[in-house]
């Protein structure tokens, strides 16, 4: 009698999470590595994964949300337990509130310690406290069903609305063994994970009665446009309407910031007289006043009409009445409303449209003549004039801005030609971004990148440049160095040795960091030289930093939402 001695080839948990991401085509992981899960970085990148290591683990989080914008997969982020954990969920909650699909990642203590509260290393009921903040939150505790569990957090996190989606894998999950063949038997491929979601007929036909009554209708592109790679359609249905529009920050780029129709120059006008707005993957919130109040035109805001074009029915009449509510993926309702206007689409009144451009032109002139000024010592305007010829002669570059009155302005200044090529800090106004954002792009897109940073803003996530620099990405920060939040020149009233709380070290040499980690450094203090320093780093594609020093009395507090501060306005 013989006996077959065959060892049974095995699998594990490692394992499995690896071979889980990869059918389903995610091939990168942003992470700080640590207990538990220095050794999964480790076997991922010998699987051929690309592993992104930070310096925080917001910024790796940060880098994930930001790759889910561009790629429409979901970006994956992963942390330790506890302290990690918590330092992602800040960038898990952005990714929601945004509608970015991400998913966060995170070793755990194992469950019957935690639950006994018995004082495990990093104990902490991590899905628990994810729960409120994400989308969706999952836990696997056996290894077999790790592909059940990778393959809801996919799903979750890139149908219907995206958003960030939390995956909770407790340290003794890795270890696990289980037989190779039924291992690989486990693993599901998602299929149609974020199938179409077609817009009913009788919707799409209100919709267009509405636009076609309009005397002064209006179009507004969100970031949910740009997200949906519905580009060809959504110029179409522009053009075609012969409608103006206004694309919100991160949706410049669907159509040119110069085409004719843009009334991104005659902004307050249009948003105050418009009849009719299609809001297209926009949502009513605080950056556009909730639809209501002054910036609608007072008085006139109640006799406005909407259409608004949204996968969840549940964002209709959030705020103000939706006339028309469009529900439906934007690719799909966009298409719809294209085959409903036919070839003979009556173009909106020659009166509204003129009133439109006459601004617009009139505008645009004025801030030509205040971009061609060139002041003793730079301010955001000269500045910014500096880097849009950049972008100008680039256009495939990728922009990532934060800060307050840098963000401000460059939304205004700094024009788009290409969809998706711009990254900001979006609905949260979260500051922090910026670095996290910058190597995902450059990363997932292999395009320049352009970081154009306030003062403040760069320092919640400045010691990422070493990470830039580790990884040799083609990214060129500009830091706008004014020696504070805001501007440099407050006081301590009391006139104490403590310095006010916006202001920092005067003088700051910001380039001197990148040139440590062995980066290119330049300190910039005129137009020009922030104009020859950026045109070489975007054609270099060395890892680079500018500091552009600003005069420290420009800006406003807290840039345009000045309102939002309670003390805004009173007398100090």
């Amino acid at each position: 009698m013989t006996t077959d001695s065959t060892p049974i080839e095995t699998t594990d948990g490692f394992h499995l999470v690896i071979d889980a991401l990869k059918l389903n085509g995610l091939d990168t992981i942003f992470t700080v590595p640590g207990i538990p899960i220095t050794d999964l970085t480790r076997m991922a990148q010998a699987e051929g994964m690309r592993v992104i290591s930070f310096r925080h683990e917001q910024h790796a989080g940060n880098a994930a949300t930001a790759a889910g914008f561009l790629t429409q997969k979901p970006g994956i982020a992963l942390t330790v337990s506890a302290p990690g954990f918590l330092n992602g969920l800040t960038a898990l909650t952005n990714a929601t509130t945004n509608c970015f699909p991400m998913i966060l990642i995170s070793g755990s203590s194992e469950r019957e310690i935690v639950d006994l509260q018995q004082g495990d290393y990093e104990e902490m009921d991590q899905l628990a406290i994810a729960k409120p903040l994400c989308k969706a939150a999952f836990r696997v505790l056996h290894a077999q069903d790790i592909g059940v569990g990778i393959a809801r957090a996919i799903r979750a996190a890139v149908s219907g609305r995206p958003g960030g989606v939390y995956l909770d894998l407790p340290a003794k999950l890795f270890s696990q063994t289980m037989d190779a063949a039924a291992g690989k038997k486990s693993l599901i491929k998602v299929v149609d994970a974020a199938p179409r979601q077609l817009p009913a007929p009788e919707s799409v036909q209100r919709a267009l009665d509405l636009l076609k009554g309009a005397k002064r209708p209006l179009i507004l592109l969100g970031k949910g446009a740009a997200y949906a790679q519905a580009d060809a359609d959504i110029r179409a249905l522009v053009e075609r309407s012969g409608i103006p529009y206004l694309p919100m920050s991160m949706a410049k780029g669907l159509l040119p910031d110069t085409h004719e129709q843009s009334a991104s120059a005659a902004r307050s006008y249009v948003l105050a007289e418009a009849d009719v707005v299609l809001l297209v993957g926009a949502r009513l919130n605080w950056l556009l006043s909730h639809g209501k109040g002054k910036t609608w035109g007072g008085d006139k805001a109640a006799e406005r009409q909407f259409i608004q074009i949204d996968i969840a029915p549940t964002e209709m009449d959030s705020n103000v009445p939706i006339a028309a509510p469009l529900v439906g993926d934007i690719g799909s309702c966009v298409a719809a409303l294209l085959t409903g206007m036919g070839s003979n689409w009556a173009k909106p009144p020659a009166e509204w449209t003129g009133a439109v451009n006459e601004r617009r032109i009139k505008n645009l002139a004025k801030m030509a003549e205040t971009l061609a000024l060139n002041p003793p010592v730079m301010n955001f305007h000269s500045a910014l004039n500096a880097i849009r010829n950049v972008v100008k002669a680039n256009p495939e570059a990728i922009v990532v801005n934060e800060g307050a009155n840098t963000l401000d302005f460059a939304r205004s200044i700094v024009d788009m030609y290409l969809p998706r090529k711009r990254l900001d800090v979006g609905t949260w106004g979260i500051m922090g971004i910026g670095m996290g954002f910058s190597v995902a792009a450059a990363v997932v897109t292999g395009k320049p990148v352009i970081a154009i940073e306030g003062d403040s803003a760069f320092g919640f996530s400045g010691m990422e440049v070493e990470t830039i620099c580790r990884y040799n990405l083609p990214v060129c920060v500009v830091v706008f160095n004014n020696n504070g939040i805001y501007r440099g020149i407050d006081q301590n009233p009391t006139g104490g040795p403590d310095v006010a709380p916006t202001v920092f070290v005067k003088n700051a040499r910001y380039d001197l960091m990148m040139t440590a980690f062995g980066g290119v450094g330049v300190h910039a203090t005129t137009p020009a030289e922030l104009q020859k320093a950026l045109e070489e780093a975007v054609a270099s594609g060395k890892p680079t930093l500018i500091n552009a020093v600003i005069d420290e009395t420009a800006g406003t507090e807290s840039g345009r939402i000045t309102s939002l501060n309670p003390s805004a306005g009173k007398k100090k």
